[in-house]
């Protein structure tokens, strides 16, 4: 077909930005906006946007297989139509059925939309300066995303302006042109890095994109700091523009491995910074620098850098890409903003040596014998290191430091943040189970602050109070002894030093004054509901109490024996011995509510822990069985 010149290059800038701007400001901001509008939140959310990576990963993939036919306009039309069909659908009151749906209709048409569209860049780019043009369009796709009256806009609005710029490159998609060959390929590339180690990389990046869009997302204090207010806006629509340029720069002066390095390095220090929301200034500049940096590559690489010898091959290999680091990689780190709350610097360190692996590759192959002395030192200091920190103490406690201060250390360094809380949130049964709430001001205030990212243990807050010494230590040492189908790992060998004394302190000096008065005015007022107790009938509160009971409570039991000389009182053989604090004289109503109370909330001052996670029907239940033994009639 004949090249129409005028054309050259203005089309696939506006496809670029088109398609930049609908899945950033329609399919990360306006729709998530719109189900919160209409009450889909939690597993239902998730359910959702599973929907959508399902349906990108699967027309991703699907698209490559026929990148290759002569029809590309067509296919490049109907995605952009999809697109704009979703985003119509997104004006409706939806329900989840319907949500569902469209958020795969979303996913399908953006994995045909951007396989199809990098397939054949070289098409609707123009011959002359590739890389500069796929800068140009992706810093204006995220230069208008970034525009104070359409980041802050209504769903609805966003929704109208992305169908609307969905319609404009349908028009811009019609016709197929010629194949163009790029006439600037990057004048320092080195040998190609490996497809797969690309593909790594580039879900490297997503991953930590997603993660700390997330973070910021649903952060208060760093979404205020990054991208709230127009000035913040307009910068990082700025520092986007200017870094997609950079990137088409440094893509063809220096190469893949240069740019996605330097991407890697911005992000990564963004990341870093966001654990401190005093530093959200300084990572809202990083952070968009290195996210244009990347993008502009995850376009320009399998559209002009990618070996391949005809269409069908490139089609794949963008595929794959778009499946795999797009989709799969943005669920991960989505995934990790949930459930960690932050990014492991592990994961960074991890990562940062499969940016660096090139080098480390070609540094290993001209000077092995180099290579291999400095493996080899690393090694030995390391082995002395650990060595050194058995027989030297390094885990002692300093002398300036309080055995509380120390286990505070050692709370931090062996990760409790990533199982347990440190914040009763108001208004919800977390003030009946662990405590009066604190405000969200003081944890924050703390050095640093603990609030914890999940629970998949109990919140801690005031742990002091619920927990004597001697159950702390006897849990960290054997969690499933004290604690029913307690999952938490031993933490046994922290008592060959005094880390272990150490952390139980720092348990134990959680606590806030009037926290044991509010627990005991809590426990007084609490008891099973009319409901519980009859459903308590029907459960069966031997084996209820054999499995949270029976360790301390029984002749034999696992904890009463292994700790009968560090108990303050034995814990009486309930199936031979009378109650404590229950007298048996008392009004039956009373006794069951006494022992529902004690079974619920404890005994403070004593080693008796509450059962506080137990529904009430389970309470009740355990406590007609105690009630009814023999010598507690």
């Amino acid at each position: 077909m004949k090249i129409e010149r005028s054309w050259e290059g203005w089309r696939g800038v506006s496809l670029v930005a088109i398609t930049y701007v609908y899945f950033l400001i329609f399919a990360q901001f306006g729709f998530l906006k719109h189900l919160a509008s209409i009450g889909i939140e939690g597993n239902s959310l998730k359910t959702v946007m599973g929907a959508m990576a399902a349906g990108g990963i699967l027309a991703s993939l699907f698209a490559s297989r026929i990148s290759a036919g002569g029809s590309a306009h067509r296919r490049l039309q109907t995605a952009l139509s999809g697109c704009a069909l979703a985003a119509g659908f997104a004006l409706l009151r939806l329900d989840l059925v319907e949500s569902v749906a469209v958020s795969f209709l979303i996913g399908s048409a953006l994995g045909v939309l951007t396989v199809t569209l990098v397939t054949h860049l070289r098409s609707w780019i123009g011959g002359t300066r590739p890389l500069l043009k796929v800068g140009l369009g992706t810093g204006i796709g995220y230069l208008v995303c970034n525009c104070p009256q359409l980041f802050d806009a209504s769903p609805r609005t966003q929704a109208l302006v992305s169908a609307a710029f969905c319609v404009l490159g349908i028009g811009i998609a019609n016709r197929m042109l010629a194949e163009i060959p790029a006439t600037d390929p990057p004048s320092r590339q080195a040998a190609a890095p490996s497809f797969l180690l690309v593909l790594a990389c580039f879900t490297a990046l997503v991953w930590l994109d997603s993660a700390a869009f997330f973070i910021i997302q649903n952060t208060p204090a760093l979404k205020k700091g990054t991208w709230e207010g127009t000035i913040h806006l307009w910068v990082n629509g700025g520092l986007h523009f200017t870094a997609a340029l950079g990137s088409a720069w440094l893509l063809r002066r220096r190469g893949l491995e240069v740019t996605l390095a330097v991407a890697f390095g911005f992000l990564a220090g963004a990341c870093l910074l966001l654990s401190d929301p005093a530093r959200a200034a300084l990572a809202s500049g990083f952070y968009p620098l290195g996210v244009s940096l990347y993008s502009v590559a995850l376009v320009a690489y399998p559209s002009f850098l990618a070996p391949a010898a005809t269409v069908a091959q490139r089609g794949r290999k963008a595929g794959l890409i778009y499946a795999v680091a797009g989709w799969v990689g943005s669920a991960l780190g989505i995934g990790m903003g949930q459930n960690l709350g932050h990014i492991p610097l592990a994961f960074v360190l991890g990562a940062a040596a499969l940016f660096l692996s090139p080098w480390l590759w070609r540094f290993f192959k001209h000077r092995k014998r180099e290579s291999l002395v400095t493996a080899a030192l690393l090694a030995i200091a390391f082995g002395v290191q650990r060595v050194a920190s058995l027989y030297t103490g390094m885990h002692r406690q300093p002398a300036t430091r309080t055995l509380v201060e120390f286990g505070h250390q050692t709370y931090i360094s062996e990760g409790c943040i990533n199982c347990h809380s440190q914040y009763v949130r108001p208004n919800s049964p977390d003030v009946i189970m662990w405590g009066p709430a604190e405000s969200v001001d003081a944890v924050l205030h703390e050095q640093p602050p603990l609030i914890g990212n999940r629970r998949q243990g109990p919140d801690l807050a005031e742990v002091g109070d619920r927990r004597s010494l001697l159950w702390l230590k006897a849990h960290f040492i054997n969690p499933a002894a004290v604690s029913h189908s307690s999952f938490m790992p031993s933490y046994a060998y922290l008592f060959r030093d005094n880390r272990g004394d150490a952390l139980v302190a720092y348990m134990e000096s959680l606590r806030s004054a009037g926290g044991r008065e509010h627990r005991i005015q809590v426990a007084e007022a609490w008891s099973p509901s009319p409901e519980a107790v009859e459903m308590a009938h029907h459960i069966d509160g031997a084996l209820l109490f054999h499995e949270y009971c029976a360790t301390c409570h029984q002749a034999d039991g696992a904890t009463r024996v292994a700790w009968q000389k560090g108990f303050r009182r034995l814990p009486p053989n309930l199936a031979a011995g009378p109650l404590l604090y229950v007298p048996i004289s008392a009004d039956p109503a009373w006794r069951l509510k006494r022992i529902s109370e004690i079974i619920k909330f404890g005994l403070p001052g004593t080693d008796m822990p509450g059962h506080e996670y137990l529904p009430g029907v389970q309470v009740a239940a355990i406590a007609e069985w105690v009630a009814g033994l023999a010598g507690h009639r």
